[in-house]
């Protein structure tokens, strides 16, 4: 093929236009320069090839590619998503002990400021932190001596497996947790478990004989088996099924009261991802408002435009007070449940008006791939159905009220 294009371009007058080299660490080109015709491979189960398909034959420059990626590729970067931890991100940031203590906690920086490590560790070390509030809430020591050490320096990632079916409903838990000789017998399927993949932990609620509880479960027990799920926000997410899994007597972590503190944290955690998304959307589609012209004049110079911007953010400071004051309340000894169900069921409800108009004040090129936006209310429509809709949790605030 490299033959080709060269024979190609000497009838042009160009001789040995394209050549094959391997660029050294103090090489003084850049291959991403478009006036350079540019081939690269890169190997051993990572490799993609990249080339021009129409060049300009007087310049050189690359004026469109192929990009080629071998399914190896694709997997060993699966596989990396799947399993990065916050000790890796924290290594390949730069970082030191310090980011991968504030990652792991969840860190925010108090002045609406998003850095690479806020987003990456939006997933596992958020379902992580959560499996590790349960060990911390519950009952068991020897679960807490087995699991909170390596959870805290990021040798194992755990997450909750609760929901069995297309609604949070945490009461309608059908799997079963049975006593035999040597501890506990577990049998269900959990419908949506995030971030199964690579998760050494699982946190799972099953009915004791008693009530609901929660057990700790190691990912690689006999009787274990996950099943992809693949939803509109392009995550990790499983279908976790277990068969007879058998786990030590002291696995059970705690009843209803720890599931139900825990799923509290969970809901607050989820609205505070909403409230950044809803942030973070809103502040693109302003710059983009600011830049945009049309008739000859900038998008954010319309005052219908403003007004609905207005109204967007008006919304946003409201659902910004309403996760505050969750968040909050953990600390302070608030009323944690009515709390954590006021800040989702705002949370679901702005994110899901926030998510729309940006896409609408960007106009169709919001919903392209191109463009980020329309990534958000892909991740918004997961997220709204996690931990419980808005309907759920206003019918959840009226009976912890009375009514």
């Amino acid at each position: 093929g490299i033959e080709a294009w060269n024979e190609a371009f000497e009838k042009a007058g160009f001789a040995s236009a394209i050549e094959v080299r391997q660029q050294p660490d103090a090489a003084d080109w850049d291959p991403e320069d478009v006036n350079y015709n540019t081939f690269r491979w890169i190997t051993a189960g990572q490799s993609f090839a990249m080339g021009p398909s129409r060049v300009n034959p007087r310049t050189g420059q690359i004026l469109d590619a192929d990009i080629i990626f071998d399914g190896d590729f694709l997997q060993f970067w699966r596989t990396e998503y799947e399993t990065f931890t916050p000790q890796s991100v924290a290594l390949l940031t730069g970082g030191g002990p310090r980011d991968v203590q504030l990652a792991t906690a969840g860190h925010g920086h108090g002045d609406g400021h998003s850095c690479g490590l806020c987003t990456l560790f939006s997933g596992h070390a958020r379902e992580t932190a959560l499996a590790a509030t349960a060990l911390v809430m519950g009952e068991s020591e020897a679960a807490k001596a087995a699991w909170l050490p390596r959870l805290a320096s990021a040798d194992a990632i755990g997450t909750l497996a609760i929901d069995e079916g297309p609604r949070h409903d945490p009461q309608a838990i059908a799997t079963t947790a049975t006593r035999t000789g040597t501890g506990w017998s577990i049998s269900g399927t959990k419908a949506f478990v995030h971030d199964a993949h690579g998760a050494d932990l699982l946190i799972v609620a099953a009915h004791d004989g008693e009530g609901i509880a929660l057990f700790a479960v190691p990912a690689d027990a006999a009787g274990v088996t996950l099943s992809t799920r693949k939803l509109t926000d392009s995550r990790s997410h499983a279908q976790l099924m277990l068969a007879d899994v058998a786990v030590a007597g002291d696995a059970r972590i705690g009843g209803a009261a720890v599931c139900d503190a825990v799923l509290d944290r969970a809901r607050i955690i989820a609205a505070a991802e909403m409230l950044g998304m809803a942030e973070h959307s809103f502040q693109i589609t302003l710059d983009y408002l600011k830049q945009r012209v049309q008739f000859g004049q900038i998008l954010a110079t319309f005052q219908a435009l403003q007004h609905r911007m207005a109204a967007l953010y008006t919304q946003i400071e409201l659902l910004r007070s309403a996760v505050e004051a969750a968040l909050a309340s953990l600390d302070g000894g608030g009323d944690v449940p009515a709390l954590a169900s006021l800040a989702k069921a705002t949370a679901n409800d702005v994110l899901h008006l926030v998510s729309r108009e940006v896409i609408q004040l960007h106009g169709g090129i919001g919903m392209t791939d191109e463009y980020d936006i329309g990534f958000y209310i892909k991740r918004a429509r997961v997220l709204e159905n996690a931990w419980g809709s808005a309907s759920f949790h206003r019918e959840r605030y009226a009976q912890l009220a009375g009514y």
